[in-house]
């Protein structure tokens, strides 16, 4: 497994799982928490979640996966509604968090999206959080570059670790201002749907010329090249989600790709990188 450093000094795996949607439908408990641990059991230690997830369900499934694990060990996340996110509220939140994941403590608080509350007060609970040792570090999610510059006007605004976003071949858009700006200071991102929901966020990615020859090449799918595209970014983070060990271990597989400069520009000509800004894109 590869590892990226966040801004506090915390090491991270590149590769982790996501878990929207994980936890909703009981009949495939076992099967979804077989998944996370092969997940865990194949270097993937980050598992990221979310109160809003199953309304609790998915935190819960985590929390009964990673029981027999060393805490130590784990990298677990999860994220606050905006609605929660303001003085009162966040604590509740997170002490309710913790409980559905067995834990003490979250290794990084997301704020979901950006609400009514106030960022100013967002962070100061925040930092109340890491001084009391309930979170080791904090971060947004769905946040575009004025949304960041905002953030780190803010007191202790320049402590947001990290920036959860969509982001995958067919969803560029965060390359052309977002990224290079959260580079510049040492923001993590971690892109959330790196699979594009296995293709059905931009069909044509599954089966495009040029993706399935570079995969048959290499006798890899393109769900793996896919992956393997988002990972070959720096400072980065892929969360894809699966609630099945083979496409787990499939993911976990794509660590070892490493995409030549030729590929890659193959790649760009396909689907080129943006020239302007645009949008955030968010599902």
């Amino acid at each position: 497994m590869e590892y990226i450093t966040l801004r506090n000094g915390m090491s991270v795996p590149k590769l982790g799982m996501g878990t929207w949607y994980l936890g909703e439908n009981l009949s495939a408990r076992e099967e979804e928490i077989h998944a996370l641990q092969t997940g865990i059991q194949n270097g993937m230690t980050l598992i990221d979640t979310a109160e809003m997830y199953g309304n609790g369900h998915s935190e819960q499934l985590v929390g009964q996966a990673v029981r027999d694990y060393d805490r130590k060990e784990l990298f677990l996340v999860s994220k606050v509604l905006p609605q929660n996110a303001g003085e009162n509220r966040l604590r509740r939140s997170l002490n309710h968090t913790l409980r559905m994941m067995r834990t003490n403590y979250l290794d990084l608080y997301l704020l979901h999206w950006r609400g009514s509350i106030p960022l100013a007060e967002t962070v100061r609970c925040m930092e109340e959080m890491v001084e009391e040792g309930k979170i080791r570090a904090w971060g947004v999610s769905n946040f575009d570059t004025d949304d960041m510059e905002e953030l780190f006007g803010i007191p202790g605004g320049e402590h947001c670790a990290v920036n959860q976003v969509l982001y995958h071949l067919g969803s560029r858009g965060i390359e052309y201002s977002l990224k290079p700006w959260m580079d510049a200071r040492g923001v993590a991102l971690m892109a959330y749907c790196p699979l594009a929901q296995a293709g059905m966020l931009r069909q044509e990615l599954l089966n495009h010329p040029v993706l399935d020859r570079i995969a048959g090449a290499r006798r890899i799918t393109v769900s793996q090249l896919l992956l393997a595209f988002v990972l070959h970014r720096e400072n980065t983070i892929a969360i894809p989600r699966s609630g099945k060990a083979v496409h787990v271990q499939a993911n976990a597989d794509a660590m070892k790709v490493r995409l030549s400069k030729e590929e890659l520009i193959e790649i760009d000509r396909a689907f080129p990188a943006p020239d302007h800004k645009s949008c955030l894109d968010i599902v």
